[in-house]
């Protein structure tokens, strides 16, 4: 195919039923700017540091919540096993105190006092093997008290730390929702003023590649970056200035400058 074949081929890429004046071809630009803009807060607003780290902490506090629970019930159980033990030393310590009096009273027969002397023995001891036990069980609770203690303290400060990054989450949130207030409003201004054959021919090309326009500078389109081959340079300089033209690869409105190169 001849050079002259190939410009003509090219230039059946140029939508022919289709043409705008250069300075409405230049408020594309602007619509994609609007596009662009919007499309970054969107995406800034699925990914805020402060959500992943809310996530995390949720994720934390879950976790946190069925250990307090756990500590809380060792807790209970440890204190409910510590009341009996001191049941059980109270109730030996009070026999212990009654057979005590009955020996000091006297006049007992020498059978029953040796008995008696020896149930008092027996109760010494078994008091004596109660109250380790005792004190076994109540550095178990002290153990349990502080971790639950620990634990508390932990779910305080994580609490903080939701509560500093929903307020920062927030703040960025309304600041993102102000700016695309702003932006949509500025991008419904421009649809409004571009003819609407114009403003579809753009919207199909941001479904197909996802950039409506682009500026076409030193022959290489600033959507995709593929610089143009010298057959499809040679179309577009031999096209009116009011055809609208656009990229062979990603099919984005070429908008046409002094910086174009061509």
């Amino acid at each position: 195919m001849d050079a002259a074949r190939s410009v003509e081929v090219c230039l059946r890429r140029i939508e022919s039923n289709l043409n705008a004046d250069h300075a409405t071809q230049l408020r594309l630009l602007d619509l994609q700017s609007a596009d662009t803009a919007l499309a970054q807060l969107a995406h800034r607003r699925k990914t805020l540091p402060e959500l992943a780290a809310l996530q995390e902490r949720e994720a934390r506090a879950t976790t946190l919540h069925d250990e307090i629970v756990d500590a809380t019930t060792q807790v209970a159980d440890v204190a409910a096993e510590q009341r009996r033990r001191e049941n059980e030393v109270e109730t030996v310590q009070a026999r212990a105190q009654r057979d005590e009096q009955r020996l000091q009273a006297g006049g007992l027969p020498s059978r029953e006092l040796e008995s008696l002397q020896h149930e008092i023995a027996t109760l010494s001891r078994r008091k004596a093997s109660l109250e380790d036990d005792l004190l076994e069980v109540m550095e178990q609770r002290e153990e349990a008290e502080g971790s639950l203690a620990d634990l508390t303290a932990q779910r305080e400060v994580l609490d903080a730390e939701r509560a500093d990054l929903e307020k920062s989450r927030d703040a960025a949130l309304a600041e993102i929702d102000a700016s695309t207030t702003e932006r949509q409003a500025t991008r419904d201004s421009l649809v409004g003023s571009l003819p609407a054959d114009l403003v579809a021919l753009y919207e199909k090309a941001r479904e197909h590649g996802g950039a409506g326009a682009a500026m076409l500078r030193q022959r290489r389109c600033e959507a995709c970056h593929i610089e143009l081959p010298g057959t499809e340079v040679a179309a577009l300089r031999a096209a009116a200035d009011d055809a609208i033209v656009r990229c062979d690869n990603c099919r984005a409105i070429l908008i046409r400058t002094d910086e174009s190169g061509l």
